[in-house]
């Protein structure tokens, strides 16, 4: 025979038990939505920043471009003093 102090305390413990296994279900639950929520974030922070270097890069001006039209820069060998060449572009 069963002592009935020790079925007592596996039942006990296995209700204890089940009720940590709720908890934790229920917390693994939301560590899972929370990370999907964050794999979300970061895919559009990724996009985001993309699209944000792409315009300052198309915003950005030409190298050898303050304001105006394009300019040639002068070679080493011409005549200082002389009329800027405008590009077509």
């Amino acid at each position: 025979m069963l002592d009935p102090e020790l079925l007592e305390r596996i039942t006990a413990r296995r209700a204890e038990l089940d009720e940590l296994e709720e908890q934790l279900a229920k917390q693994l639950a939301e560590v899972r939505a929370e990370r999907d929520d964050l794999a979300v974030v970061e895919r559009v922070l990724e996009r985001v920043s993309g699209q944000i270097a792409d315009e300052r890069a198309s915003a950005a001006p030409m190298p050898g471009q303050v304001g105006g039209p394009p300019v040639r820069p002068a070679r080493p060998d011409e005549p200082r003093n002389q009329p800027l060449t405008v590009l077509d572009g």
